[in-house]
């Protein structure tokens, strides 16, 4: 399973999204810091979900990485979050 696929199954799961768009922009920084070859190291996640909607900023980035957890959250270099309800 490749970890687009993770963060989107395990988000899913989580949050039950109205909409989710999970981003490999990797390519993009290509050369910069925590670039792998192959992808896979710098993400882009829009999230829509009711169960985020009226939690704080924070609260809500800090419950993404929750439940995408410490194992895979260790293997992305960068993940920018863009958190609705």
């Amino acid at each position: 399973m490749t970890r687009t696929e993770e963060i989107r199954q395990k988000l899913e799961r989580a949050f039950q999204p109205s909409h989710l768009e999970v981003v490999d922009e990797s390519e993009r920084h290509r050369g910069h810091a925590g670039y792998q070859e192959g992808g896979e190291s710098h993400f882009r996640v829009t999230l829509r979900s009711a169960e985020l909607a009226a939690k704080p900023r924070l609260a809500r980035h800090r419950a993404v990485h929750e439940a995408l957890g410490r194992d895979l959250m260790g293997r992305i270099h960068a993940l920018a979050l863009d958190i609705d309800g």
